[in-house]
């Protein structure tokens, strides 16, 4: 899919936001180029992007605050693209299964948290063996993540199933 003519945000576009919003080199891995083609962009009657998807699933939907908001395809993107522990809250064998259930991670339960995250930032829950097991919000930044014995830490959007 190239660029719409009318303005509107295309792939290209999209690569730039996510690279703003998590880091260089997200936008290439959440919206690869040679894929460009085959994602399927839902867009509003303004024909502002609202919704990505790959064969695979929900990418992202796009807000109107001009930020993404992870669905568990683009959680799997970029727990491949950036770096360990960037945008991601570690979690151990106690909290998997409320996690993937889409349970919320609370703060005691966290080994480990990427240091630039911020309330308000999409997140990756992962476990410490370095699988995805949710993305979400993060509700404290790192510091208070690491602190703090109670509070949540994540509101879990969506959950990945187990592999049973």
């Amino acid at each position: 899919m190239s660029e719409p003519a009318d303005g509107s945000a295309g792939p290209s576009t999209l690569r730039t936001i996510a690279d703003y919003q998590f880091g260089a080199g997200a936008g290439e891995a959440m919206f690869p180029p040679a894929e460009s083609e085959s994602l399927t962009i839902k867009r509003t009657s303004s024909g502002r992007p609202q919704q990505i998807h790959a064969e695979n699933g929900r990418i992202a939907s796009f807000g109107t605050d001009g930020r993404f908001t992870l669905g568990l395809e683009g959680g799997r993107r970029l727990a491949a693209a950036l770096e360990h522990p960037s945008y991601r809250v570690v979690v151990d064998d106690e909290s998997e299964p409320f996690v993937r259930e889409e349970k919320n991670v609370f703060a005691k339960f966290v080994l480990e948290a990427g240091s630039e995250i911020r309330p308000g930032d999409e997140v990756l829950v992962v476990h410490e063996r370095g699988e995805l097991l949710a993305v979400g919000r993060a509700e404290l930044d790192a510091d208070a993540i690491a602190d703090f014995e109670t509070g949540m830490a994540v509101n879990v959007r969506e959950g990945a199933p187990a592999d049973d």
